[in-house]
Formats: C-alpha cells, sequence, structure tokens
C-alpha cells in the first residue's frame, strides 16, 4: 500500500485548521484507512499538543502512545505566538530534521500521516525560514483549509498563489463554513473558488465542511485523499 503525508495550512491563524484536520482523520478512520494525525509545531501549550487532543476528541480515540512520547508533536512551546518568536522567548532552537524524523516514525506506522502547520504558508519558523520551505522542500501534498468569513477569498487566493509560483501539489481546498455569518458571502466565495481550481487547480478537489455544533462532528468527503493511497 502506498502511503502519504498531506500538510495541513491554513489561510490563516483562524481558519480552523485543527478542527479539520480532527474532521478528516475522523471521517478516513471510519473508512477503515490507519491514519494518525501529527502537529508541525504548537505554541502557546504545556505537555501534549493542543491540537493534537482536539484531533483525538474529533477522532473519538484516546491520546495515544505517539503522542505522549512527543512524536506526534516534537516542540511544544508556552507563549502564543509564531513559532520563531515562541521560540526565542522559551530559548529554544528548533531543529526542522527532529520533525522531520517524526514524520518518517509516524509514517513507517500508519498508512497516511496529516501533518497539521502552524497559521498560515508564511508563518515564521524562524527568522529566515517559513513553513512554506518546509511544504516545498519535502514535497508534500498541500491540504489547504479557508474559512467563510469576510476577506477569506483574498486569503485564499494569495494562498493559491503562492502555491502556483512555488510548485506546490494542493491536493484539497477546504472550505470551512465556519463561522456562515452570510450565506451571500459564502454561496459567492465558493463559486469563486471553483471557477478559480477549474483554472489553474483543475485536479483540486473542493471540500466543504459545515459548521460544527458542540461534538455533533460531520463526516467528511475523503474521497480525494482515499484516492491518492
Amino acid at each position: 500500500m502506498n502511503k502519504v503525508v498531506y500538510f495541513v495550512s491554513g489561510i490563516d491563524t483562524d481558519a480552523g485548521k485543527s478542527v479539520v484536520t480532527g474532521l478528516l482523520a475522523r471521517s478516513l478512520r471510519k473508512r477503515g484507512v490507519n491514519v494518525i494525525t501529527q502537529k508541525f509545531i504548537q505554541t502557546g501549550w504545556v505537555g501534549i499538543s493542543e491540537d493534537i487532543l482536539k484531533h483525538r476528541e474529533i477522532m473519538g480515540i484516546e491520546p495515544q502512545p505517539v503522542d505522549k512520547d512527543g512524536t506526534t508533536c516534537p516542540y511544544v512551546m508556552t507563549y502564543p505566538a509564531s513559532p520563531h518568536l515562541a521560540a526565542e522567548i522559551d530559548k529554544v532552537t528548533l531543529d526542522m530534521e527532529r520533525i522531520t524524523v517524526s514524520t518518517r516514525k509516524l509514517d513507517a506506522l500508519y498508512d497516511m500521516v496529516l501533518l497539521e502547520g502552524a497559521g498560515g504558508l508564511y508563518v515564521p519558523v524562524t527568522r529566515d525560514y517559513f513553513t512554506i520551505d518546509y511544504i516545498q522542500e519535502h514535497d508534500y501534498p498541500l491540504i489547504l483549509v479557508a474559512s467563510s468569513k469576510l476577506g477569506s477569498i483574498n486569503h485564499t487566493l494569495m494562498s493559491l498563489e503562492l502555491c502556483r509560483m512555488r510548485g506546490i501539489k494542493v491536493v484539497c481546498l477546504v472550505y470551512n463554513r465556519f463561522p456562515n455569518d452570510s450565506e451571500w458571502i459564502t454561496n459567492d466565495s465558493i463559486t469563486i473558488f471553483k471557477h478559480y481550481l477549474k483554472q489553474y487547480f483543475p485536479s483540486t478537489a473542493l471540500i466543504e465542511v459545515p459548521v460544527v455544533h458542540g461534538t455533533d462532528y460531520p463526516d467528511v468527503d475523503v474521497s480525494a485523499l482515499e484516492g491518492r493511497r
């Protein structure tokens, strides 16, 4: 079986990456895929990554041994900021190879790894190295999460343009309907994204995720991900 690592990034910090990552993993598990999630770097927390714990809650499973030993998130820093600043405040030297080794370990144990980033594509990891650099270096196929809030068209199309420039494969654009403040904005945004993808990313799927109410986690169409295994 061909294994795969997907990188999950967002158009900004509040796009809903953690919830979407958990929902994708939940739906994949329901279809029999042996999937695990990983967090690139966690800030503003201590112990097991906050986002990993959210993934497990949505997936309906307890924290795994690979969570408890730090494999699924090698760096957890206390200050809620971009990784470069959080690392400086905590006096941590971020070693990208440590993250890569963790991903390789997970890739050997599972059929699919969903590697959630921190914020958007141009979030600094160091003063001169960005998340998008890491994605490009490792040639990870990307899952890009957009939201329905005002301004998301601009942020989404700019993120996609960056992927075009960098030669990054975008497997799917996930449209997170939260906060769903305006059906006009939502419907128009989806129309614009479909038109753009048809022009520039014809093989990229558009996945819509409804607003999550409490612990009523919806099933998500993951056929675009399953087809690449």
